[in-house]
């Protein structure tokens, strides 16, 4: 009767999430900084980018509702994994991006004036100097997607009962504040007020570790 299945569906979902969208949003911003640099490709995907930060979570739930949840018969974890992670990538894109541009090109040409190949002064190098910026950019992805409610009512949808497996319907913290908030029963309506006290202070800390983080790093 209480949120302990809510909190860990959470926490499944956001790690599997941070898991899918991270690894493509640090490619791809590498991809943009170093392989596409100056080229047209680089200039549309990051407009693309762009938009898909501002397009409203609930039309990226629906779209994983078409191509995913339909076509498996029922909702599952995975799916909502899969729209979280969506919305993380374009912030973490374009934060490793910028980042990536304000390494100074004079540390690359002294890299390769040792005979380092390419992916090893990328790896060894560009990204030690701009690890703290897409560090920062990270965390104010999973700040993001932590509070997201509208993706998961189409993807993993919830699940009353405690449960790990990802291929079913998981619960979510974010859900059932929303359904306890709309029920009938007062201890419903506490818990959701709890609920959304963790969440708040889940992000303001995440938002917090960013910025000390920069402020650290870039004093």
């Amino acid at each position: 009767g209480a949120l302990r299945n809510a909190f860990v569906g959470q926490l499944l979902i956001t790690i599997c999430a941070t898991l899918i969208g991270v690894p493509v949003g640090v490619l791809g911003g590498t991809f943009l900084a170093e392989y596409a640099r100056g080229r047209k490709i680089a200039r549309l995907i990051s407009i693309l980018s762009d938009i898909m930060v501002s397009v409203p979570s609930i039309v990226i739930g629906t779209f994983i509702y078409a191509v995913v949840v339909r076509p498996v018969g029922h909702f599952n974890g995975w799916a909502g994994a899969l729209a979280l992670s969506i919305i993380m990538v374009p912030v973490v894109l374009r934060t490793t991006e910028d980042m990536l541009s304000l390494v100074p090109w004079t540390l690359r040409e002294a890299a390769f004036a040792l005979g380092a190949p390419y992916y090893k002064v990328i790896t060894q190098v560009v990204y030690r100097g701009a690890a703290t910026g897409i560090l920062t950019g990270v965390l104010l992805s999973i700040a993001r997607v932590a509070g997201e409610t509208a993706p998961l009512l189409f993807t993993s949808f919830n699940n009353s009962f405690f449960s790990t497996d990802m291929k079913q319907p998981v619960a979510s913290l974010t859900v059932t504040i929303f359904q306890y908030a709309m029920g009938p029963y007062d201890n419903w309506h506490e818990q959701a007020w709890a609920a959304s006290f963790v969440i708040t202070l889940f992000i303001l800390l995440l938002t917090i570790t960013g910025r000390l983080i920069i402020k650290w790093r870039y004093k």
